[in-house]
């Protein structure tokens, strides 16, 4: 990033976003309890689901131009192909390099970045990923390339990892998608609406004091201590903004807040023309990132960073002003759309993906995940 750039985000650092309320310091109950007791009532609820439809599996036939719909496992790759073709104007340049194993290993897997980085145009700094991941697992910005061989030295040989132009825009959003395979037109049912965490300096303070002193990264200090360990003991100059994540994602420490207020026609009818280029996508989230909201309100000025399938979420309910009864009837509305359109989508002939095989891809990604590098 250029000075000027960075010196920007720090005059207004939410710039191009709705205002923050005051409220972003308060953490919900539920908001990072453990996933086991969280989910227990909606994967009930998904076996009842289960039980109406006559499918366990149904969800996997909601996308069948996806590796098990995008619910598990999936290669963000292959997903973020699907629609290249036709989208490519919307989606951020990316290549998938596999990182080596044997002799030479991390020489011959950085030769193969830097080869894929030129052809695809991606310049430093960029956004490195693993391949197979939820959550902002493993997901770094790379400055430099001794920064990218370290990326390397630390991803598990034999997995294929995602190096991504770096959209340098600080207004985030996750957009959620559904079209039934019998209607025309789809629709936009949740926006999510995300907030980089800062602290900022008073001379004084070092990086760990402000971190514990600030009202919401006090209570998640954990997410950021670890994160910023080389830094924690320097002396945060005044005024000078310290982005404490980059990843987009709520367990990474990001602020979510409710944007449903604001999804408008023409966005709608923007991801609409989108998702509809991608034959056989029906339900999803899009990861944007936008520099102006009112034009990204008006379908224009954002690019596509990621695309969700299946296994997506709307993620509008870890806004911590949102009630677990809201959460719950978000969670089991979504689920309901998509056993709803995999019973729609196999009465067409498409076969949803077998337990077993479900289990082996959520088995290989968990694995997989201890491994990734840290996140940013």
């Amino acid at each position: 990033m250029q000075a000027e750039q960075i010196q920007k985000m720090q005059d207004k650092p939410h710039a191009g976003m709705p205002p923050l309320d005051a409220s972003a310091g308060e953490v919900s109950w539920f908001e990072f309890a453990p996933a086991h007791l969280f989910y227990t009532p909606i994967a009930l609820y998904c076996g009842w689901l289960s039980l109406r439809h006559f499918g366990l599996t149904l969800p996997t036939g909601s996308n069948p131009a996806l590796p098990y719909s995008g619910l598990v496992g999936e290669s963000k790759y292959e997903v973020l192909n699907h629609a290249w073709d036709t989208a490519q104007d919307w989606i951020s340049p990316y290549v998938r390099v596999l990182r080596w194993s044997g002799e030479n290993a991390i020489e011959r897997t950085l030769e193969d970045a830097e080869t894929g980085l030129h052809k695809a145009g991606i310049a430093y700094p960029f956004v490195a990923k693993p391949d197979i991941g939820m959550r902002g697992a493993g997901v770094q910005l790379v400055h430099t390339k001794a920064e990218l061989m370290a990326y390397i030295e630390r991803f598990p040989a034999g997995a294929n990892l995602l190096l991504q132009a770096l959209v340098d825009m600080e207004g985030e959003a996750g957009v959620f998608y559904v079209r039934h395979p019998d209607e025309q037109k789809g629709r936009i049912i949740s926006l999510t609406l995300k907030y980089f965490p800062r602290v900022t300096g008073d001379g004084q303070s070092t990086l760990r004091q402000l971190i514990l002193a600030d009202a919401r990264a006090g209570k998640l200090a954990h997410l950021y201590l670890e994160r910023h360990r080389e830094r924690l003991h320097e002396v945060i100059p005044e005024g000078e903004s310290i982005r404490l994540a980059f990843a987009g994602n709520h367990c990474r420490g990001t602020i979510f807040r409710n944007g449903n207020d604001e999804i408008t026609e023409a966005m709608t009818d923007r991801f609409d023309a989108i998702a509809q280029t991608m034959d056989g996508f029906f339900v999803g989230r899009f990861d944007v990132r936008f520099d102006d909201f009112e034009a990204f309100q008006a379908g224009e000025g954002f690019r596509i960073i990621e695309i969700n399938g299946a296994g997506g979420e709307a993620t509008h309910i870890w806004d911590s002003r949102t009630t677990l009864l809201e959460a719950y009837g978000t969670l089991m509305r979504q689920f309901g759309h998509l056993y709803a359109i995999g019973a729609k989508n196999r009465r067409l002939g498409h076969k949803p993906t077998k337990l077993s095989d479900i289990i082996k891809a959520w088995w290989r990604e968990k694995r997989l995940t201890k491994h990734y590098p840290i996140t940013h």
